[in-house]
């Protein structure tokens, strides 16, 4: 543990670039091997779009890492967050505890925060109009949307308190398991479900993708599920009934242009039927 803390405190950008180029990869094997569902699309065009857009989402990132970096400092200068009050632990309790919270806050909360605040879900709503979900599709953000995520993740680290380590271990973890639960991967339905009691799982995940409501409002967890399963917010949908996309924005062709989507958030938005 010892060593995953000192490697996560000098990881070098090009190891981060690496993990996530290196995850993108990998998963577009699988799925491309093992898929869950078989999309009559061009995935190249397809991933173009999504791959511009995480793009901009590393950019924005990287721009403002310097923020998270002086607020990490910060909280550990002044004793401040939830792991700052904590009496002492081993390294792994305080690790887990220092994750779920970063995922609770970084994650499930802003996800949630975006579908229930209207000028937040304008620039939420580009993610979901994808009706070929894959690997790819785990960082099709708008730019506004990346930021707002940010701001998220730094109130995140304000709260728990969570030295510069943990900030990149999470940011490493998210990152892999965006492109785990986005990945059109077909898993044997036991295994999926027992892994959906831990973390977010691909079928667990495709349910919030489904293009009408309750169920686009569910399963908002990245890394961890408890949160969605705690707060009730967890849905099961056989995956043979998921339809892809979301209902006010389903033409293919619309979706699959990056100038209109990046237009969306500010234009007048569409009424659901729902």
């Amino acid at each position: 543990m010892r060593e995953i803390v000192s490697y996560f405190t000098t990881i070098p950008s090009s190891h981060r670039s690496l993990i996530l180029v290196g995850g993108i990869t990998l998963f577009w094997l699988i799925e491309n091997a093992f898929p869950l569902f078989k999309f009559n699309y061009k995935k190249w065009h397809h991933a173009g779009i999504n791959l511009f857009l995480t793009l901009t989402t590393i950019i924005i990132n990287f721009i403002l890492a310097f923020i998270l970096l002086k607020t990490s400092t910060w909280t550990i200068a002044h004793n401040f967050g939830v792991l700052q009050w904590l009496p002492p632990m081993y390294l792994c309790p305080y690790t887990l505890i220092g994750l779920l919270l970063l995922d609770l806050i970084g994650a499930y909360l802003v996800h949630l925060v975006e579908h229930k605040i209207k000028f937040l879900w304008r620039f939420h709503l580009i993610h979901h109009t994808d009706t070929w979900v894959d690997t790819t599709s785990g960082n099709r953000h708008h730019p506004g949307e990346s930021i707002i995520r940010f701001v998220f993740t730094t109130l995140g680290v304000i709260i728990v308190g969570a030295p510069i380590w943990m900030v990149f271990l999470y940011q490493t973890l998210s990152v892999v398991s965006t492109q785990f639960n986005h990945a059109n991967i077909s898993l044997p339905k036991k295994l999926d479900a027992f892994l959906s009691y831990f973390i977010v799982s691909p079928n667990m995940h495709k349910v919030h993708h489904h293009y009408r409501l309750p169920y686009t409002d569910s399963n908002y967890g990245n890394i961890f599920s408890i949160w969605d399963r705690i707060f009730g917010t967890f849905r099961y949908l056989p995956k043979e009934e998921i339809i892809y996309g979301i209902d006010t924005y389903m033409d293919t062709k619309e979706n699959n242009k990056l100038k209109n989507l990046l237009k969306i958030p500010f234009q007048k938005q569409r009424l659901s039927e729902n």
